[in-house]
């Protein structure tokens, strides 16, 4: 007994060291991109309390290595640096517009020491440490025909891998961001092409050819169209001396740099709006603008208003009607119900007036005949009964 009670006590000691001790459960890993890529390296410790992480860079080689702490907005803000301390630590660093001189050596360092940040007094326990290597190299050249596409209705994109040091696996292009599952291969070529057969606002956009090279490998091709310009609603309703509110969007690649409005007379731009005045107000984003106008009048602001969107391709326009209603407009309808009511009562009433003398006429002709009839038959009963007694 006094075995196992012994046994017990070291195991449960055991459990309240490993309990207390920082241990990884993600390390960071090794990577490599091309100048211009991004790279992110996470790391994942436990421990009790929740320890603390953070990240280093070393240069050089031993002994001559250098250690620097790396913070959020270091090295021209390209340095972003997440954590988290909830049930345990975890902690990622994010590096962006990669150059040759980020590449190295970046350290995840952890440590629950509660004097592991005292300059004065050695800490009691060690910060563990847990390194990966960042290469950063030459991006390999890819010629692309054409380099660009502008207003065009149709075109083929193609992609040359120059450098055939890297093995290829296979190759695809995106849109936008979106992986075009059509154009997807496997073969092992230095080449790609993507055909293009007809050309919209929705196909507009950033198209990129990518190389399954290790670091990927890939080019960007910009397809450029014509603004597409369309009102929210084409008609918009308002009451007198409120504010009528319309919405133009706009779609395509690259958006609108201008937006402008103009109240439309006779098919013809009439009067300008600039939204500097009380009257109107206009606010502008490259997809969407807004024009408010302010105490509407009937006179002068029911119309057709053009929105206007220009790049550098050129400008294209929609309208929207404006109808402006009286601030008594809402009162009609129940003024008609009420006439109507006011009617119906009426002819009621008439119909009644007219009907009841006829009835009450019929009423007494149906009455006298029973009333003297009885009036016979209760003489011949006195008379019987008179008789009858004599």
């Amino acid at each position: 007994m006094k075995l196992l009670w012994a046994v017990s006590a070291l195991l449960l000691g055991c459990l309240r060291v490993d309990a207390s001790t920082a241990g990884f459960i993600q390390s960071p890993m090794s990577q490599m991109k091309l100048i211009g890529d991004s790279a992110e390296l996470h790391c994942e410790v436990i421990g009790n309390p929740v320890p603390e992480v953070q990240w280093w860079f070393i240069e050089g080689d031993e002994p001559d290595e250098t250690f620097t702490q790396l913070f959020g907005g270091a090295r021209d803000d390209r340095v972003q640096i997440n954590a988290t301390y909830a049930a345990h630590a975890t902690s990622a660093v994010r590096l962006t517009r990669l150059g040759l001189n980020d590449s190295g050596t970046y350290e995840c360092r952890a440590s629950n020491d509660p004097d592991r940040n005292e300059l004065k007094k050695a800490p009691k326990i060690k910060w563990i440490r847990s390194q990966a290597n960042v290469i950063v190299i030459e991006s390999p050249t890819i010629l692309t025909e054409p380099s660009e596409v502008s207003n065009q209705t149709s075109a083929v994109l193609h992609c040359n891998l120059t450098d055939a040091t890297l093995p290829i696996s296979g190759s695809h292009w995106t849109h936008n961001g979106k992986v075009i599952e059509d154009s997807k291969s496997e073969a092992a070529v230095p080449h790609t092409a993507l055909r293009l057969d007809k050309i919209t606002y929705t196909s507009g956009g950033k198209y990129e050819c990518v190389f399954l090279t290790e670091p990927q490998a890939k080019r960007a091709i910009e397809v450029k169209t014509l603004p597409h310009v369309a009102a929210y609603k084409h008609s918009e309703h308002g009451n007198e001396q409120d504010k009528g509110v319309m919405v133009c969007v706009s779609h395509g690649y690259p958006l609108p740099i201008e937006w402008t409005w103009a109240k439309v007379g006779e098919g013809s731009l009439v009067s300008s709006l600039n939204g500097t005045s009380d009257k109107y107000e206009i606010k502008s984003t490259p997809n969407k603008t807004t024009l408010t106008i302010n105490d509407l009048s009937i006179e002068n602001d029911i119309g057709y208003y053009a929105c206007s969107g220009t790049n550098e391709l050129g400008t294209n326009r929609d309208q929207i009607q404006l109808r402006v209603r009286s601030r008594l407009a809402a009162l009609w309808p129940f003024l008609g119900i009420v006439a109507e009511v006011i009617i119906l009562v009426t002819i009621i009433f008439i119909y009644e007036k007219r009907r009841k003398p006829d009835e009450i006429t019929d009423d007494d002709d149906s009455g006298a005949a029973p009333l003297k009839s009885n009036s016979s038959e209760n003489h011949k009963d006195k008379t019987v009964r008179q008789r009858n007694s004599n």
